[in-house]
């Protein structure tokens, strides 16, 4: 079983900003992303899990630019 890390916790290990994190994964295939809906707030929103093997992957891609 792999593991999976949170947007939040990539951001702190590699010191950018939870946006620029989330910009990085959204369209990569492998991260897990599971959709919310507030009813009381009527607004919806995502949160992401990253397999570690998808994370290396686009940190490798990332720093070697």
């Amino acid at each position: 079983m792999e593991q999976h890390y949170r947007i939040s916790t990539l951001a702190e290990l590699w010191g950018y900003s939870t946006t620029t994190i989330r910009e990085w994964f959204v369209d990569e295939p492998g991260c897990l992303v599971e959709h919310h809906e507030e009813a009381c707030h009527r607004r919806s929103y995502r949160s992401m899990r990253v397999p570690q093997s998808v994370a290396d992957r686009v940190y490798a891609e990332h720093m070697s630019r």
